[in-house]
């Protein structure tokens, strides 16, 4: 890859620093996709010893990677997010995709129709990291900033998802205990 190529598509990836996500940060400061994207591949990072059997460096580059489409739709909480958005989304950025340099481009490809089609295990755990890092930003996030539809969704959200591991299972009931002590301290 050339220089060239290489910082058009830093300054592309850029946007996702300034796209907003519908969480924010312990200070209810609005958080990034870019720090959630890095946040999930630190967890993965975190975990490469728990998962000996799984591809750890590959969950890291998919973290890192998972919401690079929304450098052209902006963040749609997923529960407002449906089959159009989603369609448009992806097709946004596999024509980006097809625009990058071969090698990269095929790369990328790969990565995520594994994403799309959750049939590895890699892909089953980036899935999971990407759901469960949600829940603990509300969770470390000021219950003010909560909407309605989230004090329900943090009690009930991913739990499918981590089904597969033991590990995330458990990590999930833990999220729970720290949703339910939220909001039992924040309601005194």
């Amino acid at each position: 890859m050339n220089a060239r190529d290489f910082l058009e598509i830093m300054h592309t990836a850029e946007k996702l620093k300034d796209t907003p996500r519908h969480c924010t940060t312990s200070e209810g400061r609005t958080e990034s996709v870019a720090e959630h994207s890095w946040r999930t591949a630190l967890m993965a990072f975190m975990l490469k010893n728990e998962f000996i059997n799984a591809d750890m460096e590959k969950v890291m580059e998919m973290c890192l990677v998972h919401d690079l489409g929304e450098c052209f739709t902006g963040d749609i909480p997923t529960f407002s997010k449906d089959d159009k958005d989603r369609m448009t989304e992806d097709n946004l950025l596999k024509k980006w995709i097809s625009t990058l340099p071969d090698d990269l481009s095929s790369e990328w490809s790969a990565l995520f129709m594994e994403l799309t089609e959750q049939k590895t295990r890699e892909a089953k755990i980036c899935k999971a990291l990407d759901k469960l890092e949600a829940l603990i930003q509300h969770n470390e996030a000021p219950l003010s900033t909560w909407s309605d539809n989230e004090f329900e969704l943090n009690r009930t959200y991913a739990f499918a998802t981590v089904e597969f591991s033991e590990w995330l299972t458990e990590l999930r009931q833990e999220i729970l205990k720290d949703t339910i002590q939220k909001l039992e301290i924040e309601k005194t």
